[in-house]
């Protein structure tokens, strides 16, 4: 986990361009999936939203603000873009991130599968139904939405699509006629010290990282999109996330991770489009001939750390303090005052967090992240098994993560309380422009 990677700046959902041509609305045959429920039920709704106003729980995916314009549970991020929302955009309470095998070695089936994909995530993030609806239908045949977001408003639900390693390449095989269009900077993560990864946990031939403020609405998605795929793509891991522990709206309350401080002072911001530009959205000339397909999009590293809660929580505040280079409280950096002090490096131990991390000691590195806390049950043995789903995005995995990791892992005196147990890498391609474009077109083009 990396704390301050990155300068301070303010609110921000780039990636969903002004302009960019919103979701599909509901048409008369497929409702919106709030508006099957008639006015009795969808008062329900306006009641979970009140704060936001009753006009943003009947909102449509086709007038519905954009993102960072309306932060209520009500609103919809506008799908189509230059670049896929869920990157940039303000993060969201919840998260339920899925990877998958793809089972199909047909290459028309699976070109198939992501345009049928994608036409489901523009109309689930718009807040409609999945095809004809979960209701209505033909009643001896299974509806084509699952149902269980009716009702719900949009919620901010965002649906963010990745490419894994081994859909290029496995055991060997060119398996799509696609090894010759990986990109370079889509490489297989090396092993750091100090990682215990669990393979049942890790990799994956696809991902979607389905992020909204009502976990309902965003476990819905990837149940349909699982249901969509079925007999062609099978999960192979998922991982549900609460309590966002980075944000890309730092003038917003910094979050907090599960050891109690604050996290993400200085990640990118949004609106930060220099800052986008340089170190997250793949460039025009970064990928040349085979990759050039990748311009506009980014690199996904997805880990999920477990933290030793039980060891931390018998340790001194001096000692956390000492192992971040930050106060518990503010979140000063050691001798400032305020949280968004600039930190004086030399100030904290060599093995402090904040210090390794920094970009003034990593030659500039800054990776924007969008992680989450999570709690799965107990090991067994009476500790609870959580810690942080580190999602990073970067321009380049090469110049990114690889080397801040490396530098943490051999130092950062974190290392003590965490361990890093799950890691998959994901080309992220970019945004889907129009209702005929799909996820992935210009890979298979």
């Amino acid at each position: 986990m990396t704390h301050d990677d990155g300068k301070t700046s303010t609110d921000a959902t780039a990636g969903n361009e002004k302009g960019a041509e919103g979701t599909q609305p509901a048409n008369g045959r497929t409702p919106s999936r709030r508006s099957l429920i008639g006015w009795g039920g969808a008062g329900l709704a306006l009641g979970a939203v009140a704060a936001g106003g009753t006009a943003a729980a009947l909102r449509t995916g086709s007038d519905a603000q954009p993102a960072g314009a309306d932060a209520t549970a009500g609103a919809a991020i506008t799908f189509h873009g230059a670049h896929q929302a869920g990157i940039a955009s303000a993060v969201q309470d919840r998260l339920h991130f899925a990877a998958f095998d793809v089972t199909t070695d047909d290459r028309d089936e699976l070109i198939a599968l992501l345009k049928e994909w994608t036409k489901a995530a523009a109309r689930m993030t718009a807040g409609d139904a999945v095809g004809d609806g979960a209701v209505g239908g033909l009643a001896e045949a299974p509806p084509d939405d699952t149902g269980e977001a009716l009702g719900l408003p949009p919620s901010r639900l965002t649906l963010t699509f990745g490419i894994g390693p081994t859909l290029f390449e496995k055991d060997g095989k060119d398996r799509f006629g696609l090894k010759d269009r990986r990109p370079e900077a889509l490489i297989d993560l090396p092993q750091f010290p100090g990682d215990n990864l669990d393979k049942t946990r890790s990799g994956g031939d696809l991902c979607i990282q389905a992020c909204a403020d009502d976990p309902q609405v965003a476990v819905h998605a990837i149940r349909n999109l699982a249901r969509i795929g079925m007999g062609k793509i099978a999960i192979r891991w998922s991982q549900l996330g609460f309590g966002k522990t980075s944000s890309t709206t730092p003038d917003a309350q910094t979050p907090r991770n599960m050891l109690g401080f604050k996290d993400g002072t200085r990640n990118i911001a949004g609106t930060d489009t220099a800052a986008l530009d340089k170190h997250v959205w793949v460039g025009e000339k970064d990928e040349k001939g085979k990759a050039g397909w990748m311009a506009g999009g980014s690199y996904l590293v997805a880990r999920r750390i477990r933290m030793h809660i039980e060891t931390w929580d018998r340790t001194s505040l001096k000692e956390q303090e000492d192992v971040f280079g930050r106060d518990k409280g503010e979140g000063a950096p050691v001798g400032r005052k305020n949280e968004r002090d600039e930190p004086h490096l030399k100030s904290m131990l060599p093995t402090a967090h904040v210090r390794l991390a920094h970009p003034d000691t990593n030659g500039g590195i800054r990776i924007l992240r969008r992680g989450y806390s999570f709690t799965d049950g107990t090991d067994g043995l009476g500790r609870l098994d959580a810690g942080l789903f580190f999602l990073a995005y970067q321009r380049d995995v090469r110049e990114g993560f690889v080397p801040l990791q490396r530098r943490l892992a051999a130092n950062d005196a974190l290392n003590e309380y965490i361990q890093h147990v799950g890691s998959a890498v994901f080309a992220v391609p970019p945004g889907v422009r129009n209702a005929d474009d799909w996820w992935g077109r210009q890979l298979f083009a």
